[in-house]
């Protein structure tokens, strides 16, 4: 989900109405919780195509095409496949090399695959508007292929601040040299909408410090 930096916007507090029944969180929150990175920036960038030739999806499935709040990014990694996805879907050992993942649990037993569950804790600071809080995300494998994509979604919700849900697709693709891993996810829900630039760039700050993470985590692994 990647590190510190949630959105210190005013955010409203968060509508009972929270959707606790969906059923997965957004991962991006995590990195955008605790690390310091360059803004956002590749919100604009055009979403690779799949080989359809449409827009990045896993099994046929995307992120949410409606959201206002969305970022995409992309990195190299200097890794065997294997070892990117296999790091990527290890859920269980995400706190051992993403700091901001506070708590992990998984939710049901075997590998992650489609209708996995796991529940995931990472801080958030303080805001003008809500204070720090410590954020439970729930994340439901929608859809995952085999050193291809992952897909998940649900909610994001801590004291007095919560993303109703968000949509999170990552792609892995062999290049020369590696692995071109390419990530998007959308947020919806009234609280972070009520600011979409200030929630954008804490989306993407989030994004590009989880991928950073899972570069030099993967690079250092194919290296030993």
């Amino acid at each position: 989900m990647s590190s510190t930096n949630p959105s210190t916007a005013p955010y409203r507090r968060s509508r009972s109405g929270v959707r606790a029944a969906a059923l997965t969180a957004c991962l991006a929150v995590a990195g955008v919780l605790g690390t310091t990175v360059p803004a956002a920036h590749a919100a604009q960038a055009p979403a690779p195509a799949d080989h359809h030739g449409g827009a990045a999806r896993c099994r046929g499935e995307g992120v949410d095409p409606s959201a206002a709040i969305r970022y995409r990014s992309d990195i190299v990694i200097k890794a065997p496949l294997s070892t990117v996805f296999t790091l990527q879907t290890d859920v269980a050992r995400w706190p051992s090399w993403q700091p901001p993942v506070l708590t992990m649990r998984r939710l049901d037993q075997g590998p992650l695959r489609k209708g996995s569950r796991f529940r995931w804790t990472t801080p958030a600071p303080a805001t003008p508007t809500t204070p720090a809080t410590t954020l439970s995300i729930t994340s439901t494998v929608q859809q995952l292929q085999r050193d291809r994509c992952i897909l998940w979604r649900g909610p994001a919700i801590g004291e007095a601040l919560g993303i109703d849900e968000g949509v999170h697709l990552w792609t892995f693709t062999k290049v020369e040299g590696g692995v071109r891993v390419h990530t998007e996810e959308t947020w919806t829900g009234a609280q972070v909408e009520a600011d979409v630039p200030t929630a954008t760039k804490a989306l993407g700050d989030g994004l590009e410090a989880w991928l950073h993470d899972l570069k030099a985590t993967a690079e250092a692994r194919a290296h030993r």
